[in-house]
């Protein structure tokens, strides 16, 4: 019988900690959704649309590409 317990009590235990981190995770997505639909209306506001947004973000690597580039022009390396 102590054993079924000890079993139980880790069970019980495992199951809580799986608990809070996917809590923890539903609160980072939620957050993360805020943050993004709050920058969405700010930019609206300013007159921009959401697929200029995801137009930019579309180019981003070559962006930093071109940046990476003219650094290391500058840099000489």
């Amino acid at each position: 019988m102590p054993t079924n317990l000890i079993i139980f009590i880790a069970a019980l235990i495992v199951a809580w900690l799986v608990f809070r981190a996917l809590l923890s995770l539903l609160k980072t997505a939620i957050s993360t959704a805020i943050a993004i639909f709050v920058i969405v209306v700010i930019l609206t506001v300013f007159g921009f649309s959401p697929q200029d947004l995801m137009r930019e973000v579309t180019n981003l690597p070559q962006i930093l590409k071109q940046f990476i580039t003219e650094v290391r022009k500058i840099l000489g390396l």
